[in-house]
């Protein structure tokens, strides 16, 4: 029997009346809105480029543990059921945690990243994968091992951007390649159409010039008069 049920039979058993159990009532809405709030708030803190921390999974569960925690939580946090102002963010964070690890390209990504923050950690510590503190890792190693996911992480995601940036410069490079040689050739268009529009201009001048000398074919040229 659920604790709820529990106390309202205490209660109707000592003659308890309608207060006593409307106050059990609104104990349970605060202690339900204590949870929804804690978990809001344990999301948002949580690193969020490791969605496993944002569900408060351990990394390699299946995805049927996956997809109940989601639904579990998405169903306490929901912004339909709490007035937490905070919660649509914490639900957008939690839902996208929950896609990134149904996908396999990325959850493969996150478990190599992981894996490697464990190598770097051992290495550190000189430890082997048959150290007892590897085997049977206690609180302070796990703890260790999640602050150093977080550098792998970070360092993942920079590299990635710098990537991104690097991509969308030379990306900008080739597309103002592209649109001088597109300015280029209009250029040589209009030029070619004005030179087209004037063609009858210039045989007509030619023309007029030709006509002009036909008709003064006596004249002779003036002799410079040598002084001294």
């Amino acid at each position: 029997m659920a604790i709820k049920e529990e106390l309202k039979e205490e209660v109707k058993e000592e003659g308890g009346g309608k207060d006593e159990l409307e106050a059990l009532d609104a104990l349970e809405k605060e202690a339900a809105e204590y949870n929804k709030d804690a978990e809001i708030d344990r999301i948002l803190k949580a690193f969020k480029l490791d969605a496993y921390a944002v569900l408060d999974l351990q990394p390699g569960v299946p995805e049927s543990e996956i997809k109940l925690c989601y639904r579990k939580k998405s169903l306490l946090i929901h912004p339909d059921k709490t007035s937490n102002p905070r919660a649509p963010d914490a639900f957008d964070r939690l839902k996208k945690a929950q896609t990134e690890l149904m996908d396999e390209k990325q959850r493969t990504t996150l478990d190599e990243c992981i894996a490697d923050a464990r190598m770097l950690l051992m290495r550190e510590r000189k430890l082997t994968v048959d150290s007892e503190g590897v085997k049977n890792p206690d609180k302070e190693f796990k703890e260790a091992w999640r602050r150093k996911t977080v550098e792998v992480l970070v360092d993942n995601e920079q590299r990635r951007r710098k990537q991104i940036k690097a991509q969308m410069q030379e990306e900008g490079r080739e597309q103002r390649k592209v649109d001088e040689e597109v300015e280029s050739r209009k250029r040589r268009r209009d030029h070619e159409v004005q030179w087209e529009q004037t063609r009858e201009g210039r045989i007509g001048s030619w023309r007029d010039f030709q006509q002009k000398t036909k008709e003064e074919p006596g004249k002779k040229k003036k002799k410079m008069k040598v002084l001294g």
